[in-house]
């Protein structure tokens, strides 16, 4: 692969050398397939989870067959077809042996094969009626089972399940997968609480059937002497004062840090200061203003009242006490309560366990959030 023009990619995967830490989680995703054990990862948006999978599918392709699946865009089961089909076929090249398969099965499932005008890659669409959509799916799954070499099948966004007009699509594809023995699966998502209840609720068909594991941020050290790396790989001079400010602006969150590197680094010379980074600090949050002003404009006065309240306390705790909505003029717990929903629902928040076991909220955009404390509005 060639070098990219900056070491701080903000979209895909391009091998190791781009990647930072996540040893840590990687050793246990890698031992729980080992052991055919199941995993549910979760993690907030933008913090490195695909990239964690594609990490993964690059360190253990030549041992097993890794397919990768996003969910996301799919609105029904046979959309959801159409792209595990369209992963299965892209996980393994067509000149192999194990590819010249795949293809060969595929295609005797009839569907329509198209490739992407800008990637070259096939698409698998299938022309059947919704109903014999889950029949297909199971003839997927079943040959995947037959291969002589392991499979991990990584489904991300899997809550996107409880959207399809299918209702009952989560019990069947439990019983399904439970079924497989030669594939091993890794269900990912980022809407947190939904995918804590859909694997942690006894009342679920998914309960108890795989190992949780959170995707936190990246520890600050780790990520410190990375960036300091990257720029000197490229023969330029970061001080270590600038990245741990970088770190704290972007809250160690991975895309956000990945993108103001990125920025840095593109339009630097060879030494980069603090003024060089507050004016691209600045540069980033007035290219977002217009849409920061759409977020706003949606939102009622005491949901945003709330929005700016949670970005201002950066990590906020204890939303309904006494406390916290006479500091911020909220209103009564109740109304607090109506506009948490709505802003979580409109993922313009997020809330996760801090390390003292406490519940807190966040503004999702990191950009929004500095946005907001730079308002008087």
């Amino acid at each position: 692969m060639n070098e990219l023009l900056s070491p701080f990619p903000t979209v895909g995967y391009y091998g190791p050398e781009y990647f930072c830490d996540r040893e840590k989680e990687t050793e246990t995703i890698t031992a729980n397939i080992s052991g055919l054990q199941p995993t549910t990862l979760v993690a907030a948006r933008r913090i490195g989870k695909t990239g964690l999978l594609k990490h993964l599918q690059r360190l253990l392709s030549d041992n097993y067959i890794f397919i990768y699946a996003d969910i996301l865009p799919t609105e029904n089961l046979r959309e959801f077809l159409n792209t595990l089909a369209t992963c299965i076929l892209n996980s393994v090249p067509e000149k192999t042996g194990i590819g010249a398969k795949i293809w060969n099965f595929i295609k005797s499932l009839r569907p329509l094969i198209t490739f992407d005008p800008l990637s070259g890659e096939p698409q698998v669409t299938f022309n059947i009626q919704p109903k014999d959509s889950d029949n297909q799916v199971e003839l997927l799954f079943s040959f995947l089972e037959k291969q002589d070499k392991r499979v991990v099948f990584a489904i991300d966004e899997f809550q996107q399940i409880l959207e399809y007009p299918e209702k009952s699509t989560e019990a069947w594809l439990r019983s399904l997968m439970q079924q497989l023995n030669n594939v091993t699966f890794i269900f990912s998502g980022s809407q947190q609480h939904i995918m804590n209840d859909m694997f942690s609720n006894p009342a679920r068909p998914f309960f108890g059937s795989t190992v949780f594991l959170h995707l936190d941020k990246i520890g600050f050290e780790p990520y410190k002497n990375f960036i300091i790396n990257k720029f000197a790989e490229r023969g330029k001079n970061i001080p270590e004062t600038v990245v741990s400010e970088i770190l704290r602006w972007t809250n160690c969150h991975t895309f956000y840090v990945q993108l103001a590197c990125n920025r840095v680094f593109l339009n630097s010379e060879n030494t980069i200061d603090l003024d060089m980074w507050h004016d691209e600090a600045k540069m980033l949050l007035d290219e977002q203003e217009y849409v920061f002003f759409g977020y706003r404009d949606v939102l009622t006065k005491h949901q945003w009242k709330l929005l700016r309240a949670i970005a201002h306390e950066g990590e906020a705790s204890s939303l309904t006490s006494k406390e916290f909505v006479q500091k911020h003029t909220l209103g009564s717990p109740a109304t607090v309560l109506r506009s948490l929903d709505s802003l979580q629902k409109k993922n313009l928040i997020f809330s996760q366990y801090n390390s003292n076991v406490t519940l807190y909220f966040s503004v999702y955009n990191v950009l929004f959030e500095r946005w907001i404390q730079n308002q008087r509005i």
